[in-house]
């Protein structure tokens, strides 16, 4: 075998550094069960339908609450790590959810 001479004080190849997938909507999904319910306290009457129940990141929360508010052609935002749609849309939000692989639980009236 013959001597080669490197200056490299590391003469070992490195392996390359494996970067973390981010995870998808479904693996962000499963096992969470979003609560859902109508409310119109502090709101001058008019009813929203309110989204809790879930963990996520701020980043997720917004893109979920895009994703509602145009499913179901209405405004919304998030408040308190709950997402809140206006209008009575709980039907539809929970065929939504279901349809993105969460569990949903009807709450209150």
């Amino acid at each position: 075998m013959p001597i080669v001479y490197s200056t490299d004080p590391d003469p070992e190849p490195q392996k390359k550094a494996v970067t973390p997938q981010p995870p998808n909507k479904n693996q962000v999904a499963r096992g969470q069960t979003a609560r859902i319910w109508r409310d119109s306290k502090r709101r001058k009457g008019k009813t929203v339908t309110v989204v809790g129940g879930l963990h996520h990141d701020p980043a997720t929360f917004d893109k979920l609450c895009t994703d509602l508010k145009k499913h179901c052609g209405a405004g919304g935002a998030v408040k308190d790590g709950e997402i809140e749609i206006q209008g009575d849309h709980r039907e539809k939000i929970a065929a939504r959810l279901q349809a993105l692989s969460y569990k949903t639980k009807f709450a209150g009236g």
